[in-house]
């Protein structure tokens, strides 16, 4: 024979389930709750931003300035393959 609190409501009584949902407790968790899943949306939607303005600024940048890089070093090693003065020193 299942014990009183098991019944719940059918017999009449209240649950322990029932009575700990509508606690002070719970209800603190639910609004805690709450306010992390908002937390969570809006750090998401700030990595969101964050990571797409780094690609569509950033990587381009990146990318350009090693071409550049790369060009330098072509530039060099043709002068010194062609005999030609030795460039001046980058600072």
């Amino acid at each position: 024979m299942p014990s009183s609190w098991a019944l719940g409501k059918r017999d009449g009584g209240d649950g322990i389930l029932a009575a700990l949902s509508r606690s002070q407790v719970a209800a603190h968790g639910r609004e805690a709750a709450a306010m992390a899943k908002k937390l969570l949306r809006s750090t998401g939607k700030a990595a969101w931003i964050a990571g797409t303005t780094f690609l569509v600024l950033v990587v381009p940048l990146i990318i350009e300035m090693d071409r550049e890089q790369q060009l330098n070093e072509l530039e060099l090693q043709q002068q010194t393959l062609l005999g030609g003065p030795p460039p001046p020193p980058i600072k």
